[in-house]
């Protein structure tokens, strides 16, 4: 099953906080079964002056590290939601979001009140060069 539509809203809203500089992490988690892969980390990263997505694979024996601009982040995320992750949260400085599988595969995507008050350093650093 493809999740493509469900997961793309989501990303969304990752890429809107992002842009308004409330983006704080993301992280994809809840595995099923026991599996090699345990979380994927993205934190925002300054490359060539450009705004990219850092993704952290963190395996039981070994981490692993990719750069992606924005869009091509998505695609590389999408291939995980499912396989072998069934939750991803978005925490920004006005809301947490959480995308969820459930057994059945029902996707469902909850708002909460913010767990960071405050944005990736990265991401101020990097709005605070372009303002000035």
């Amino acid at each position: 099953m493809l999740f493509t539509e469900t997961f793309s809203a989501f990303y969304t809203r990752v890429k809107n906080s992002l842009d308004d500089g409330t983006f704080a992490k993301l992280t994809l988690a809840k595995t099923i079964g026991n599996t090699d892969l345990m979380n994927i980390y993205v934190r925002p990263i300054i490359d060539e002056n450009t705004l990219k997505l850092e993704l952290k694979f963190k395996f039981q024996q070994e981490e692993l590290f990719e750069i992606h601009t924005i869009e091509s982040a998505f695609p590389r995320l999408l291939e995980f939601i499912n396989n072998p992750f069934l939750s991803a949260i978005l925490f920004t400085t006005e809301f947490d979001l959480t995308y969820k599988l459930n057994k059945k595969r029902a996707v469902s995507v909850i708002e909460q009140f913010p767990s960071f008050t405050h944005a990736s350093p990265v991401i101020l650093d990097y709005f605070e060069s372009k303002n000035s």
